[in-house]
């Protein structure tokens, strides 16, 4: 039996798009298309830089949290924002392959938005101030966090 989850995949459950087709019936529709992908392409470039840009940053912020009284002891307060900060690299990194997929193929990476998006509500969780926030925005991070997974969940048993 096969491993591959495209191989045990019919026709009829995979999600399947045309939105952007390099040909097109109608000629202007046709070099539309052809200038959005290039903006597509355009914001994948500027993806890449934000994604190095955060990254300097990171290094940037750990640097002057290690180099500052007391040297070399980070605060809770501060790993936490080291973790939001790391966090908001990955969803970027995360941005830039749903761009590349978009580009790169006619399934729809169903998968991989929801993911990103419980990666994103992740980060929240994670940098929450639990101490300065409602009780009704917990809740409602809470509800989010659970309705993505359960997609998430649905959207992985059906492939």
């Amino acid at each position: 039996m096969s491993t591959d989850p495209e191989a045990r995949q019919e026709p009829h459950h995979r999600l399947v798009h045309d939105e952007l087709p390099e040909e097109h019936v109608d000629p202007l529709i046709g070099i539309l298309h052809r200038v959005i992908r290039i903006g597509v392409k355009i914001l994948a470039v500027l993806m890449v830089l934000v994604i190095l840009w955060g990254i300097f940053d990171v290094i940037y912020v750990l640097y002057q949290q290690l180099a500052s009284p007391p040297y070399l002891l980070l605060e809770v307060g501060d790993i936490f924002r080291l973790f939001g900060a790391f966090m908001v690299v990955l969803i970027a990194i995360e941005i830039f392959i749903n761009i590349r997929l978009y580009l790169g193929t006619s399934v729809l990476p169903i998968q991989l938005v929801i993911a990103t998006a419980l990666m994103a509500i992740a980060r929240k969780v994670i940098v929450l101030d639990i101490e300065t926030v409602s009780a009704e925005y917990v809740f409602a991070i809470a509800t989010v966090v659970l309705a993505l997974g359960v997609t998430h969940w649905l959207v992985a048993r059906k492939y």
